[in-house]
């Protein structure tokens, strides 16, 4: 990878572990004072962090519909005795 930051289209042509593998490489290159490097890094890191984030929302299950009830009845339960008529 060259000196500049990459684009988008750059960083989907890289497979996830050689993005981790390249964060942590600029990073480190960072910490000891690159200034070039520091945006490089952050470049790569939002990428990891997106397609976690996106990897993470497909392990999801569908989310469930509670039962609806009339609004009126807001603070009983069905299954509680005292709201039984």
């Amino acid at each position: 990878m060259n000196s500049s930051v990459p684009t988008p289209a750059q960083l989907a042509d890289i497979d996830d572990e050689e993005l981790v593998r390249l964060a942590v490489s600029w990073r480190a290159q960072a910490s000891r004072g690159d200034r070039e490097a520091f945006g490089i890094a952050h470049a790569l890191e939002v990428e990891c962090r997106q397609r976690l984030r996106a990897s993470q929302l497909q392990q999801l299950p569908p989310e469930s519909i509670p039962a609806t009830r009339p609004w009126w009845k807001f603070w009983g339960s069905k299954d509680h005795p005292a709201s039984a008529p």
